[in-house]
């Protein structure tokens, strides 16, 4: 994706939290905060960005986030119910209405039997978690940066369909 279409992509997104009035955190593990810093490369982001986690080891996406350490020896560090469960915590965490996090094997090899480019996203809107599963291509770099962008999509895409905002939907 070019440079350009990338920032109006990030300001889309902010521009529609600013348009509901709600609020965004963000957990990452692949990306490193990658995603984070291009969310606040968008000026007057700190309206609607609360703050973000990395938790690249799996041990710190039970210690910041709480998932369950079941959850992450079952299904692994790289799963959709991972990611959905990271974006629940980061929500709960910073009291935001909305949270994304990204979890996934950027490579150079395989991890956990999972193969590079297997990455799983999750948005969690008003206590509702979703997580989505893709298989990207390329260098280490360019699996994250793809990672960044199909996140900032689907957080886009749920706030585009998610209609009126229902504050009793739970996780």
């Amino acid at each position: 994706m070019a440079e350009r279409e990338e920032t109006e992509l990030q300001e889309q997104m902010v521009h529609l939290l600013e348009q509901k009035n709600m609020t965004i955190a963000t957990a990452e593990s692949c990306t490193g905060g990658m995603l984070a810093a291009k969310i606040t490369s968008v000026p007057g982001v700190s309206s609607v960005y609360a703050g973000g986690f990395v938790t690249y080891a799996t041990e710190e996406k039970h210690k910041m986030l709480g998932v369950p350490r079941k959850i992450l020896r079952e299904n692994g560090a790289v799963s959709k119910k991972t990611a959905k469960l990271m974006a629940a915590g980061a929500a709960r965490e910073t009291g935001t209405d909305v949270a994304v996090s990204i979890t996934g094997n950027a490579g150079p090899d395989a991890s956990e039997g999972k193969p590079v480019g297997l990455v799983y996203v999750g948005v969690c809107i008003d206590g509702k978690a979703v997580g989505r599963k893709y298989l990207l291509e390329g260098t280490r770099n360019e699996i994250r940066e793809h990672a960044c962008t199909e996140a900032m999509k689907l957080v886009i895409g749920k706030l585009t369909n998610s209609g009126e905002r229902s504050k009793d939907l739970k996780l």
